[in-house]
């Protein structure tokens, strides 16, 4: 196929553009349009560049800070974790006595960090009658109360605590 602009070239798919031979007056034309078109913006302006640095010094601001929140916050989750088992620790340990007895116990781990303290005391539930505790006092078995409390400092300075407990179901004349 022949295209009339390909000067009887056949198309080929690649367009070519008027030379000045094939139409010195496309050609001409072309250049003053060029010319008289507004000129392409190469650059930014001072302006733009100042917008963008405040954009991204308050995007790096905000995202320092909530690495820093992340971090503040594992180490707490940590701590916490730690906690807990220390607490869980002692708290088995105490639970496994054979006999259990009344009574309580301190001291501190890793280093003084953490402070514990385990009681062993006779558990009552919340609104129980006088009735039924007198019957429970003839039955062979009692229930006591294992609890661990278990504090150290926290990110503020203030102590943190955190308690365990568990019921045990012993015989009265192994206490």
């Amino acid at each position: 196929r022949v295209d009339p602009a390909m000067n009887g070239e056949a198309n080929t798919g690649v367009r070519r553009l008027p030379t000045a031979r094939a139409s010195g007056r496309a050609c001409r034309h072309s250049r003053e349009r060029l010319a008289s078109a507004p000129r392409a913006r190469a650059a930014f302006s001072l302006l733009e560049v100042l917008v963008a640095f405040v954009i991204l010094a308050v995007v790096g601001t905000v995202l320092s800070q909530l690495y820093s929140a992340s971090l503040r916050n594992a180490g707490a989750a940590e701590e916490w974790s730690r906690a807990v088992l220390v607490a869980e620790g002692h708290l088995e340990s105490a639970a496994a006595t054979y006999p259990l007895k009344e009574g309580s116990n301190a001291g501190t781990d890793d280093g003084g960090r953490y402070s514990w303290t385990t009681k062993v005391e006779p558990y009552v539930a919340p609104d129980t009658s006088q009735d039924l505790l007198n019957a429970s006092a003839q039955l062979p078995i009692s229930l006591l109360r294992v609890s661990v409390n278990v504090s150290f400092p926290g990110a503020t300075g203030a102590d943190r605590t955190i308690a365990l407990s568990t019921i045990k179901l012993v015989r009265k004349d192994l206490q």
